[in-house]
């Protein structure tokens, strides 16, 4: 397992009145949605990153307006639909 540390300034700590357990839950969350938008890794793994359920990251996803349905294209969003 990797282990990343970030810097934040204080200033910001100050400004988002955030605790340094909220602000580690808060980058947690940013880098599972960030690999899940643009890495294309699951939901499971990127539910562990962020420390939540699978069922907890994709509404945590939901809130954050992602979705968890991706298609190369309108018509296999249709067959998808059609299928359902």
């Amino acid at each position: 397992m990797c282990q990343i540390s970030i810097r934040i300034p204080d200033a910001v700590m100050y400004d988002t009145h955030m605790s340094e357990e909220e602000a580690a839950a808060f980058a947690r969350c940013m880098v599972a949605v960030g690999y899940y938008t643009q890495n294309n890794v699951s939901i499971g793994y990127c539910a562990q990153i962020a420390g939540m359920t699978e069922e907890e990251f994709i509404k945590y996803l939901g809130k954050r307006k992602v979705s968890i349905f991706q298609f190369d294209n309108k018509a296999e969003f249709l067959e998808e639909l059609e299928n359902a």
